[in-house]
């Protein structure tokens, strides 16, 4: 069973050749720095998420406050 049209053997080749290519310690590293680049995106978007709600929940208060005048 392979992802179109690759197979397992083919898949293997490629990561045999990447490691041949790169080494090992600079996939490792490269594999961190990925890492900490999606944890930082996600940190940032509930961050955004949760300033957004944080707004919303003010303009709410704001309004209720407004119509009670």
């Amino acid at each position: 069973m392979g992802m179109g049209g690759l197979h397992i053997w083919h898949l293997l080749i490629i990561l045999v050749i990447v490691i041949m290519l790169f080494g090992t310690k600079r996939l490792s590293t490269l594999g961190s720095d990925l890492g900490s680049a999606i944890k930082g995106f996600r940190k940032s978007m509930t961050e955004d998420n949760e300033s957004q709600k944080a707004g919303t929940d003010a303009n709410k208060s704001a309004d209720s406050t407004a119509a009670d005048k």
